[in-house]
């Protein structure tokens, strides 16, 4: 799961350690992984073996209150350990399954470490706990990418709002989501107006390669300022529609329906550690990065604790 180290103009913990939290993300998501693998495959071995006898029905005495919160417990006996309530699965049956369950419930831990620090807090709008354009990059890349979403920059004395930027191990991808109909035709015309051809109607968009160019500059012009030297790559992406060009945009990587795939395989097929030069261009980005927040209230307690929304819940 790629880490969200900065989104809009919210504060994030990463601009106050930009060196100790994406590492420490790393470490606490794989112990938290390794726990939620060891509960599931218990309650697989529980139910491959067939050691869960069923109790006999409930009488008609218990509410349905207590229905709801049945828990199956183990209660030691000496040597023998005696069923005593009825097994009930809490986690997902396949491995695939249970991935996407973990990933899930990490959605809320990531938001909140991109909106606040132990003393100060952003207000954030909730509706991007369910955006997919940002739950799909950050559940299908891997940790070792860190996504500013849309980092409002502030520069020349003026709020700049960005394109999506990934710093990954071996470089920086400036990437902009083209959002048309499904399976439209993204026509490149050479001009500053692209046309999105459908079966029912033709529409223009503006030339994405425009606002590419410009965070570009502006990436660039912050890294020189403090000689971080990383390749920056431009990409405008279109998950869902083909890309129809005489002449491709001047290094800038086009990545449609046909591509898509095989831009996220790329991605995963890259296997390093955190870089001192990505960490690096973090935090020389945050600086320049525009916040808005509030100081947290003295009675609001808040800490690094890697919670999901199981454990909110408990």
């Amino acid at each position: 799961m790629a880490q969200l180290v900065k989104l809009l103009d919210y504060i994030t913990r990463y601009e106050t350690k930009a060196f100790h939290y994406p590492t420490q993300f790393i470490r606490l998501k794989q112990e938290h992984w390794e726990q939620l693998m060891r509960q599931w495959e218990e309650e697989n071995e529980l139910e491959l073996l067939g050691q869960v006898p069923y109790e006999e029905e409930k009488t008609a005495s218990e509410t349905k209150a207590e229905k709801k919160q049945f828990l199956w417990k183990f209660f030691k006996k000496k040597e023998t350990s005696v069923l005593e309530e009825r097994f009930i699965r809490t986690l997902p049956t396949t491995k695939k399954q249970l991935i996407t369950y973990f990933l899930n419930q990490l959605m809320p831990f990531q938001l909140k470490w991109a909106t606040s620090t132990i003393t100060h807090t952003s207000f954030t709008d909730k509706n991007y706990m369910y955006e997919e354009k940002l739950k799909t990059l950050l559940q299908r890349l891997p940790d070792i990418y860190l996504i500013m979403y849309y980092p409002i920059f502030y520069v020349k004395n003026a709020p700049f709002e960005s394109e999506i930027i990934i710093i990954s191990p071996i470089g920086i991808e400036i990437l902009t989501i083209v959002d048309a109909p499904h399976n439209a035709r993204i026509v490149m015309t050479g001009e500053r107006v692209w046309k999105v051809e459908t079966e029912e109607k033709t529409t223009t968009l503006i030339d994405p390669t425009i606002a590419l160019k410009r965070t570009e500059h502006v990436v660039r012009s912050i890294l020189n300022k403090y000689g971080v030297d990383i390749p920056i790559q431009k990409t405008v992406m279109a998950e869902s529609n083909y890309f129809l060009y005489d002449t491709a945009p001047y290094q800038t990587k086009l990545v449609g329906k046909n591509e898509y795939e095989d831009w996220m395989d790329e991605k995963k097929a890259l296997h390093s550690p955190l870089k001192n030069v990505q960490l690096k261009a973090m935090e020389a980005l945050l600086r320049h990065c525009q916040t808005t927040a509030v100081r947290r209230p003295e009675w609001e307690k808040d800490d690094d604790e890697f919670k999901t929304v199981a454990d909110e819940e408990a």
